[in-house]
């Protein structure tokens, strides 16, 4: 059944927008009468009927709601520093949704190549990769912000720090807790400064490993989801 993202969700009828509209009725050809599954991004799932197979504006009637729980007893926070190529940090974007991640925050670091982000472009990404992927929930992309601002914040978890510098670290798998709200901090291709790894060490960060290849910004960020993801697997 053909999915569609619509974020708030109330009442019988809902009228999909322009985009949407014109996917359903222009490129995936439905007509009247058609069954479609809508998602809202928060745990509920909808069976809807077309009624007005208008391609600007398609109106559905909601026919069947069902809300599912998250079955996640614990939140993983990535804060990443966007890639000089757009194209990887939105691989990293779909990659991490599929595999399951509740907040992505850009952050701007001493050797970041590139200080902005295509908000819009990279939020649909996130709802087709939720789609693609069949989860219910979607991530939360948090605005860009700096590193300092960002680590000099509160969170209620266990606090990593991926870098690449010498001294003691422990292996990223070694380092997590299953059922524990996890941040992970991934720096820039230059990694991050060491004046941010101190910092980020005095505020309570731990700094981790993620093994002995040294990876690509957008793979790191895809390792350490995938590890965390693994481990808290029951």
């Amino acid at each position: 059944m053909n999915s569609f993202y619509i974020s708030n969700i109330s009442g019988s009828s809902i009228q999909l927008n322009a985009n949407e509209s014109k996917h359903c009725i222009k490129v995936l050809r439905l007509k009247k009468g058609d069954m479609v599954q809508l998602m809202n991004g928060n745990g509920s799932l909808y069976k809807a009927v077309i009624q007005d197979p208008d391609s600007k504006k398609c109106l559905l009637e909601i026919v069947e709601e069902e809300k599912f729980q998250s079955t996640r007893n614990f939140r993983l926070t990535i804060a990443i520093a966007p890639t000089k190529n757009n194209e990887r940090f939105e691989w990293f974007i779909e990659k991490t949704t599929e595999i399951g991640i509740d907040r992505i925050v850009p952050i701007i670091c001493q050797h970041s190549e590139r200080k902005d982000i295509k908000s819009e472009r990279l939020e649909k990404i996130l709802i087709s990769a939720m789609k693609q992927s069949g989860q219910t929930f979607l991530p939360e992309l948090a605005s860009l912000i700096s590193f300092k601002e960002f680590v000099n914040s509160t969170f209620d978890g266990i606090k990593l720090i991926a870098h690449c510098e010498s001294g003691e670290k422990r292996l990223l798998k070694n380092s997590v807790l299953p059922g524990k709200n996890i941040l992970i901090l991934i720096g820039p291709e230059g990694d991050f400064d060491p004046s941010e790894i101190k910092l980020a060490l005095e505020k309570g960060f731990i700094p981790v490993s993620l093994g002995n290849s040294r990876l690509r910004t957008e793979t790191a960020g895809i390792v350490a989801c995938h590890t965390v993801c693994l481990i808290n697997e029951k």
